[in-house]
């Protein structure tokens, strides 16, 4: 469970589903008159008595409950699975003086259980569920996806039915869920950014909600009275104050009467939701507020209060914000990255029914003149009025917005997930409300949204200055949600693709393997799939090998920078025309793997050949993504996490230095970095880039005859220069060690083991070991040292174990990860190893291994139902000369394993006194309480 966080450079469309928004309530019988009720779905024949039809639009259909409680249905056979996603109406903006962080706090004690359901997360562990909780401004929210049943459906509904007003909400769990909900307050003060948004909220309000971060304050996660959460429970977590979103594979007349009998018979609410009325007063001025921690990454940020998500300004004033921050197209990145003086600058908005933040943020490396990039940074931001958007810039926003939403609903079980957005602000159908206001905006209308809020008496950046002429922002009301709805058309939905059955021997059947060939055709191993997918996409996945141990003796850092100059531009097209026409063929994800139409395959393909092909290999490119490389890698010279992987890896290294397996400390990585020249990136594109061995996959809606075709144009011919040869991980026995590592200033420390394992996943016992770890700790909430780590103890928001055992070599290792207070890491540290003593001792029961039996195989089913995910796994099986019947043996041989086999192979393989810690903390902060 995590608080909802802000996208930091995303498309218009995008932000509407990461920013949410404050809710209005309005009367059911009001909002039914804004858009004429449509009829229920043909399959639906009747509905329970004392349920209506809502509205219906572009394949949602909306049902409302005698006693408020409200249905969404979005049906979808195209994916075995579904998505159950119970939205409540409120959020941190609820929440009363001292009882800041509460919804948050709630959010985690609602995994805690109720007496029909005591164990929520081991039951989803059993199902192989993908759940999670968050929480922000205005709500909550709760989902799992799974794969498609009746039963998994019918129970998902009934459990969510059931803590909706049952949960324990008890003294015990609150005192234990207490300290990891302090540790995730911990966690986000070593971020500079989080802590930005933080302390931006708070100096921009006066009085309104919104100027209290969603965590909460310390002492008030500490002190909260369980008394308080119980009636905050009471209060908000009602049938009239939720809305159910079901997405996926399920029949929607069965659905609807599950639900009736889960939600529909909850009794009304007698009480009255509480009124809220605070409005914030116009600014008066600009604002300044300095922090001051230790670090190696500096910010200026600036921010403007902008109206209501529900006002079209606040659209306008979101695009402004793009047309300045994009990378690579943004005015100020243009400004200010190009000229060195900042490493990246992003957009980051705040958003909601009450008037929000839209905030624009500069990262400057140490050293870097602040006050230079806080001027260049005002003056583009608050002239942007007087240098209207260019046809050119109005269009690519609105492209990259469509794109964005066109993604969206091809996923509807991200789209289910982010209806929570818009139903916060008071409607599911304000999603489509904001998509066809973006198509509309004009490049006088973002002009004039900026001249209106970006004004020097609306900025929050500096000090309280006096002044006789100020320039204040008036934040009009709102429109009427009423006059919104009664003004949108729904779309057509979008076509759904075909029922396909994921499992190992139907992909295995459905594909085409093609050997290489002789040139003209392409010299990789290919794996075509077509299916119908939802919306035509179709997904690729590449993989290029070139080199051997020798050759890339040195060449590491060089072969890094090598790759991420690829999408810096080609012979033809610069940086920026490069990102416009991946934009335009509807490219989302990297050059190794990425999702487009049916309609842009083949010049998809086209394109991405011509990147690896012929890199543009600009100089003043070059340097500035070596800048931007530079303070990434002197951003983590304090960072705990990164620290301590770094300390990790440099006591698991056993090659010479400069082989390519070799591991490279901060301070190494950083030199060699600023050591390497154009010249040298140059001639490693040369030397070993190529087809000549490779593996690539396509999977989703296409013509094979055209895939094949483009992927010879693209690729026939190219040939790596440098021969190839695999280069391995191997075995070595690395004594245990306990290692400390001082990142002073930080709230949140990090903990590793790590216990080098000989094994390869052709050995007998690979199945037995992988379900070993499963129940030791690679179950997120559920598992023995999430039970006693987490759970019991309270010590850690999150702690995990990881299997990683490879195909071709026996150098596998088993690593712990977890967080935790400085003061704390100790008791991590013992109650790992006196968990896996115990295991050691006693053993896992057979409960226990019918859980991870199911939950692993459910989890793997869920994995080959998405295209990209089907795509990689080919190239991977494909690398290693296999294909999906290697999977379907893996899974009968989990399906088959007995109780004697998991506790064997983990007493044969797992020993905590061969295990190597690594603590990353504050070391003055230990002895504090």
């Amino acid at each position: 469970m995590q608080e909802s966080t802000l996208s930091l450079r995303c498309p218009r469309l995008a932000l509407l589903v990461l920013s949410l928004g404050f809710f209005l309530s309005v009367p059911a019988a009001q909002a039914a008159t804004a858009t004429a009720d449509a009829a229920p779905p043909a399959a639906i024949k009747s509905l329970p008595a004392g349920v209506s039809a809502g509205p219906s639009a572009e394949g949602i259909s909306e049902y409302r409950f005698a006693n408020g409680f409200k249905l969404l249905l979005l049906p979808d056979d195209s994916q075995p699975t579904v998505t159950v996603n119970i939205t409540y109406l409120v959020g941190s903006r609820h929440e009363n003086y001292g009882e800041t962080g509460m919804a948050h706090l709630l959010e985690h004690l609602m995994f805690k259980g109720s007496p029909r359901h005591p164990s929520i997360p081991q039951d989803f562990s059993k199902r192989g569920m993908n759940f999670n909780g968050t929480t922000w401004l205005d709500r909550t929210n709760y989902y799992e996806t799974f794969q498609a049943s009746p039963d998994n459906l019918r129970w998902a509904i009934a459990m969510e039915a059931d803590r909706m007003l049952n949960s324990k909400i008890a003294r015990k769990d609150l005192d234990s869920e207490m300290t990891v909900v302090r540790n995730e307050f911990e966690a986000g003060e070593t971020s500079p950014t989080r802590v930005m948004l933080k302390r931006m909220q708070s100096v921009a309000y006066d009085w309104h909600a919104y100027g209290r971060n969603t965590i909460g304050a310390r002492s008030d996660i500490e002190n909260v009275r369980i008394e308080n959460l119980q009636a905050f429970y009471r209060t908000y977590y009602q049938p009239d104050n939720a809305v159910l979103l079901i997405a996926g594979k399920f029949d929607a007349a069965q659905v609807l009467q599950w639900v009736d009998q889960s939600f529909g018979r909850l009794p009304k609410p007698k009480r009255t939701l509480p009124a809220f009325w605070t409005v914030e007063p116009t600014q008066d001025g600009e604002r300044q507020f300095v922090i001051r921690r230790r670090g190696d990454q500096q910010l200026v940020a600036l921010a403007y209060k902008m109206p209501s998500a529900l006002h079209p300004d606040a659209t306008a004033l979101g695009f402004a914000a793009d047309i300045l921050t994009d990378t690579p197209n943004g005015r100020l990145h243009k400004a200010l990255v190009e000229t060195g003086m900042a490493t990246e600058v992003y957009a980051m908005p705040l958003e909601g029914m009450a008037p929000g933040l839209q905030m624009m943020v500069a990262k400057v490396k140490v050293g870097g003149d602040l006050d230079a990039v806080r001027q260049a940074m005002i003056s583009a931001v608050e002239s942007f009025s007087t240098q209207p958007p260019t046809p050119e810039e109005v269009a690519r926003l609105h492209r990259e917005a469509a794109n964005s939403f066109e993604t969206l609903q091809n996923n509807p079980q991200q789209l289910a997930v982010a209806m929570s957005n818009a139903i916060a602000r008071g409607d599911w159908r304000l999603l489509f409300i904001e998509r066809d206001r973006m198509q509309r905006l004009s490049s006088a209308d973002i002009a004039a949204a900026a001249g209106r809020y970006f004004r020097r008496d609306n900025r929050t950046v500096g000090l309280y200055l006096p002044d006789d002429h100020p320039q204040r922002a008036e934040i009009p009301t709102a429109p009427a949600l009423d006059t919104l709805l009664s003004q949108y058309q729904p779309r057509t939905a979008i076509a759904s693709g075909e029922a396909f059955d994921p499992a190992p021997a139907n992909i295995e059947q459905r594909t085409t393997r093609i050997a290489p060939g002789q040139p003209p055709h392409t010299a990789l191993d290919l794996a075509l799939l077509p299916k119908q997918s939802r919306g035509q996409t179709v997904s690729v996945s590449l993989h290029l090998r070139f080199g051997d141990a020798q050759s890339l003796f040195g060449q590491r850092n060089v072969a890094q920078l090598t790759e991420a100059m690829l999408m810096r531009g080609t012979d033809k097209l610069d940086r920026r025309q490069l990102a416009d026409e991946f934009a335009r063929l509807k490219i989302n994800g990297s050059l190794y793997r990425f999702q487009t139409t049916r309609e842009n395959l083949v010049p998809a393909i086209a394109l991405v050949g011509e990147v690896f092909r012929h890199p543009r290999m600009d100089a003043a490119e070059f340097e500035q993504l070596k800048n931007e490389t530079v303070a990434g890698l002197e951003a983590g010279r304090k960072d705990p996490d990164t620290r301590a992987g770094e300390a990790l890896s440099v006591h698991f290294d056993h090659y010479p230095a400069g082989d390519w397996r070799a591991a490279q400390t901060l301070e190494q990585r950083i030199a060699a970095v600023r050591a390497v020249t154009l010249e040298q990136v140059k001639d490693f594109h040369r030397r070993f880039y190529g087809a000549s061995q490779g593996e690539l996959a396509v999977v989703g809606d296409f013509d094979p005859a055209q895939a094949r075709s483009a992927i010879d144009q693209a690729f026939g011919g190219w040939t790596s220069a440098a021969p190839y040869a695999r280069v391995l991980q191997t075995w070595a026995d690395i004594p245990a060690k306990r290692l400390l590592v001082d990142t002073p200033d930080k709230e949140n420390g990090v903990y590793f083991a790590r216990q080098n394992i000989r094994l390869s996943d052709t050995d007998p016992d690979y199945p037995a070991l992988a379900v070993a770890n499963f129940l030791l700790g690679g179950s997120s909430l559920k598992s023995r040292l999430a039970d006693r780590v987490r759970q019991q103890d309270g010590l850690s928001y999150g702690i995990y174990s990881g299997l990683q055992v490879a195909a071709l070599t026996d150098a596998g290792h088993l690593t712990i990860y977890a967080i935790a207070a400085p003061q704390n890491l100790d008791k991590v540290d013992a109650a790992v190893r006196e968990e896996i003593a115990l295991a050691l001792k006693d053993g896992f029961s057979e409960e226990e291994l019918q859980r991870a039996k199911s939950g692993i195989l459910q989890q793997r089913n869920q994995q080959r139902a998405g295209n990209d995910n089907v795509a990689a796994t080919w190239t991977l099986l494909m690398n290693q000369d296999r294909n999906f019947l290697w999977q379907q043996e893996i899974d009968r041989k989990l399906a088959s394993l007995t109780l004697a086999q998991v506790n064997a192979a983990l007493r044969k393989y797992v020993d905590p006194a061969r295990m190597t810690t690594v603590i990353a903390r504050d070391e003055t902060k230990v002895r504090k309480p």
